[in-house]
């Protein structure tokens, strides 16, 4: 593809603090962990399913037994340890945070609830937010865009499409190897904006290309750091686009991995010369 090309060198994020409270107690009750989603989606079964009640290793649990470690015995760890364990519990911050976050959001698009503020917005300004926020483990992985045009204009709800490009980045990041290469393109076909998430990861098999769009759809595809996944973010992208009025799917890369290409309505800026009487009459 023609076009400019970058390539980012990506830092940590920032601290969460974590939840010192009993974590078995709280990872028992799905809907203790999110208070907003409706009674209405929780009687219809699409909240959380039972599978998502055991994942294999509770991130509650795990930030509490991490912090107690450290409260009890920091004078014995090295330095090395040490940061593991807040390495440990950051990343199993993150993860409740990020599905807190796609469940209600989930839940609000599908009963209709999320009001859009939809605007002219430049492609190249959404996909750099997006990066920002991305998961920390970007750094072990290679992310470059390439744009057809770096002054693409797209109709849309520019927080929704930010959290739609963190999810699928974060899930190229999750399903693929250190050292795996990322590459985000956009560019315009008539009268869409099309943006596309590419990595050279493993790949997605034709059955579950069928399934993936699904709430709580997982697959049998293993994340590369063995973490789990409750299929949460990829039905919050069928969700996000459905309300722009644009189109998402899942293709093959090649030689290998997988291609998330999505659309939205492209967006003009229409300018308008002012002319003003001279009072010559001319």
């Amino acid at each position: 593809m023609h076009g400019s090309s970058r390539i980012y060198a990506v830092a940590a994020g920032l601290p969460v603090a974590a939840d010192r409270g009993s974590g078995q107690a709280a990872a028992g009750k799905g809907r203790a962990l999110c208070p907003g989603i409706s009674r209405a989606a929780a009687r219809r079964g699409k909240v959380l399913p039972r599978r998502a009640h055991r994942p294999d290793r509770a991130p509650l649990t795990s930030i509490s037994g991490n912090a107690s470690n450290l409260l009890s015995n920091a004078d014995y760890f090295d330095k090395e340890t040490k940061k593991q364990l807040y390495l440990d519990i950051y990343d199993d911050s993150m993860w409740l945070i990020n599905l807190i976050e796609n469940m209600l959001s989930v839940t609000r698009l599908e009963e209709g609830r999320m009001n859009l503020n939809i605007s002219v917005e430049l492609v190249d300004d959404v996909i750099q937010e997006a990066l920002r926020h991305v998961d920390r483990k970007k750094d072990e992985h290679t992310i470059t865009v390439e744009h057809e045009d770096e002054l693409l204009l797209a109709r849309m709800d520019s927080r929704l499409i930010v959290q739609m490009v963190i999810n699928l980045v974060d899930n190229a990041i999750k399903y693929t190897q250190k050292g795996s290469h990322i590459d985000i393109r956009t560019g315009r076909e008539g009268k869409n904006a099309v943006i596309s998430v590419a990595d050279d990861g493993p790949g997605i098999s034709d059955e579950m290309k069928e399934h993936i769009f699904e709430t709580f759809y997982t697959g049998t595809n293993k994340i590369a750091d063995s973490r789990r996944s409750l299929g949460l973010g990829l039905a919050l992208c069928k969700s996000i686009v459905n309300v722009h009025g644009g189109e998402i799917k899942v293709s093959d890369a090649h030689p290998h991995g997988a291609v998330f290409q999505f659309t939205l309505p492209a967006g003009e800026v229409y300018l308008y010369e002012q002319t003003t009487d001279t009072g010559c009459g001319r």
